[in-house]
């Protein structure tokens, strides 16, 4: 029987996600991309497992980006620094503007400042420096609203720590990577690893899933 995806090779695996068969290829290319894949897959659980060289050497490269953004943060701020990305991975920009690096630095700095004046007993909304910015910084202070709405304790400080953390990997991503690699894509890759909903998984208005343990 043909793979009902490609419609070409023959269909070997069974996908739980499409309830049917389908060919390897797809299997390993589709995932988690246009095949929502349950958990329990023992297909994805083997690719994580034993990754091909290629993914394993982008899981080190990210990595050795990631460690000296993130080596300082406590749990709870990697916590948060989990959270906010999970933001950015599935913000959705207006009409046809593409969110960049560097909108991601802007918006992790904005948000940062805003919550590091607030700490200081000061309320001022900070404005990242484009627009593309600006509407991912909001989204990025209302997860973290939602956040606190549900009897979480989060404080200004620890929240703008992890934002200056995200802001200085976005940062050094624009210095250049010789592999074309992005910091956008870093953090798609990095939900993806975590066996978080990939981009776009988060609809406009629905709370984020993470909830942080009192203080």
């Amino acid at each position: 029987m043909a793979c009902p995806l490609c419609g070409v090779r023959k269909a070997r695996r069974d996908c739980p996600a499409l309830r049917q068969s389908i060919c390897s290829v797809c299997c390993g290319t589709k995932r988690l991309k246009e095949i929502d894949c349950p958990a329990s897959c023992v297909h994805l659980a083997a690719a994580r497992e034993h990754p091909p060289a290629v993914v394993r050497r982008q899981q080190h490269r990210d990595a050795a980006t990631l460690l000296p953004t993130i080596r300082h943060l406590t749990e709870r701020q990697q916590q948060l620094f989990l959270l906010f990305h999970a933001v950015i991975a599935g913000h959705r920009p207006t009409g046809f503007t593409r969110v960049l690096d560097a909108d991601v630095a802007a918006a992790a700095a904005a948000c940062a400042a805003t919550l590091e004046t607030a700490a200081r007993g000061v309320i001022y909304e900070h404005t990242a420096s484009s627009i593309p910015g600006q509407a991912l910084a909001r989204d990025i202070m209302v997860a973290l609203a939602e956040i606190r709405d549900k009897e979480a304790t989060i404080s200004d400080t620890e929240s703008a720590v992890a934002l200056r953390a995200i802001e200085a990997g976005a940062r050094e991503a624009l210095t250049g990577d010789a592999t074309g690699s992005t910091y956008l894509d870093l953090v798609r890759r990095l939900l993806q690893t975590g066996g978080r909903p990939g981009p776009g998984a988060r609809e406009p208005g629905d709370a984020p899933s993470l909830i942080l343990p009192p203080t």
